[in-house]
């Protein structure tokens, strides 16, 4: 029975992304081809996160909202466990931002060029320097007030915990003043943990913690700094959320 639950929720999805991304591909591709800032092109491709998860019976609710500026630019780091991360955070956080993505998603028909399109930031794993410089220029090709979201994990938590965090993004954060914004997912590995098929409607949050401001950091403070963030998203995390009655 649950094989067969998985299999038609993968179907069902699988369905609608396809849907979604023929509708949305060509107009995602436009506006960032004819914008100069890409802003249009990640706008449009909040309404693929919005029909996903409304066909998947998604919530999302947002704690602390207030505390994002409008019109500065963060580092973003969250803790991932689950795919659905994407789209949590894509309809909640409410500000421009582009991703830290492995190139490898270029390849995916439509879907990777659309996010080229949008100006996220394509970086090569398995080469530092290559990482590093993919790093750098793409966040000269930002407009001004654009935010850099990063799973700093590096990947999605297998056990639900929040594991060691990777200084990758921490490196352009101090090294170009860029405050680090904490932000803390609950509830999306009930809708989705790694590995399964098996989605399960829900409800995900979104905790907003307290900027960290990087203006007097140097690399010698990126240690500092990372266990700064993570214990700000250990601080909002709730594991049971949403606690069953």
């Amino acid at each position: 029975m649950r094989s067969l639950r998985a299999a038609v929720c993968l179907v069902w999805l699988a369905f609608w992304a396809a849907v979604a991304t023929l509708v949305l591909a060509i107009p995602i591709i436009a506006a960032g081809l004819l914008g100069r800032t890409g802003n249009l092109a990640f706008s449009l491709t909040k309404i693929w996160a919005y029909i996903m998860l409304a066909v998947s019976f998604v919530r999302t609710e947002i704690v602390n909202r207030e505390k994002i500026a409008p019109g500065t630019s963060y580092i973003i780091m969250s803790n991932h466990q689950s795919l659905y991360d994407i789209l949590a955070l894509v309809t909640t956080l409410g500000i421009q931002y582009r991703w830290f993505i492995k190139k490898e998603v270029l390849k995916v028909p439509l879907f990777g060029y659309g996010l080229y399109a949008s100006r996220n930031i394509f970086i090569d794993r398995s080469n530092t320097a290559r990482a590093i410089e993919s790093i750098n220029r793409g966040i000269d090709r930002l407009p001004a007030g654009v935010s850099i979201l990063v799973f700093p994990e590096g990947t999605r938590s297998a056990d639900g915990q929040i594991h060691p965090f990777k200084k990758g993004g921490f490196i352009p954060a101090v090294e170009r003043k860029i405050p680090v914004l904490p932000v803390t997912l609950n509830g999306s590995r009930r809708v989705l943990p790694k590995g399964s098929l098996a989605l399960r409607p829900g409800t995900i949050q979104v905790v907003i913690g307290d900027p960290i401001e990087t203006s007097a950091c140097t690399h010698a403070d990126v240690p500092d700094l990372i266990d700064r963030t993570r214990q700000a998203v250990l601080a909002n995390f709730h594991p049971e959320y949403p606690a069953r009655s």
